[in-house]
């Protein structure tokens, strides 16, 4: 009878966890349209589960009621949702702005490790030569596409880093959101700064200014956003 009770315990416990754990699935847009967004970088505050939309905007993540979901996207104002019930989501992310020749703005990032804070993410990335299962399932796929995110992340904030408002402050004349507008405007690519030196970099400040200065007035602001 002892252990009837103790197999009947384990199997309800059993249950408990698996139903804690559920799978929420939704869609995010841009706010305002019917533009779906994809690679928004998706977060569970409370188990730590991470995900990324993927081509359609379309989301499943493990998490449960009474959970808060983070939704971040380059240019866009970043999104927070409580989960109140399970079901199907359509979460709308709003624009921060649009600059001049379609210039992606990024919000200041903080650093991160992400190989120490989702060791799982590299685990379960890894292929193996015997383990077809490794090439083609979901989960790894999954993680290959969060290890890819991560890596562009990893660039990005390098440019950050080294395109920063200390450094160009100290090359041009500029100051407030003059040089917010420059760096900006001619924020220069991870492959560039990684293939030039010390000297070619300020050099291209140099000739970005001189490229800013010839701009007409209205054309060296960033322009709001209009939705129609």
């Amino acid at each position: 009878m002892k252990k009837i009770f103790t197999l009947i315990t384990v199997i309800l416990l059993s249950t408990g966890l698996a139903s804690a754990q559920d799978v929420l699935k939704g869609t995010v847009y841009e706010n305002g349209t019917n533009v779906k967004l994809d690679n928004v970088f998706i977060r569970d505050n409370n188990n730590k589960q991470i995900t990324l939309t993927d081509k359609n905007g379309d989301f499943s993540i493990k998490t449960t009621t009474g959970h808060i979901l983070v939704f971040t996207s380059p240019g866009y104002n970043p999104d927070t949702l409580y989960l109140v019930d399970m079901r199907l989501k359509k979460v709308m992310l709003s624009p921060q702005f649009i600059a001049l020749n379609q210039v992606n703005v990024r919000s200041t990032r903080l650093a991160f490790d992400p190989r120490k804070e989702y060791p799982d993410v590299y685990s379960k990335s890894k292929v193996y030569a015997f383990s077809p299962s490794t090439w083609f399932s979901k989960e790894g796929k999954d993680a290959r596409r969060l290890k890819k995110f991560f890596q562009r992340e990893a660039q990005e904030r390098h440019v950050d880093e080294v395109f920063s408002k200390a450094y160009v402050g100290s090359l041009v004349p500029l100051k407030g959101q003059e040089l917010e507008n420059f760096i900006t405007l001619y924020r220069p690519t991870y492959a560039f700064l990684r293939s030039n030196n010390a000297e070619s970099i300020v050099a291209y400040v140099s000739d970005s200014y001189k490229k800013f200065q010839a701009l007409p007035a209205d054309k060296r602001t960033l322009q709001p956003l209009t939705t129609p």
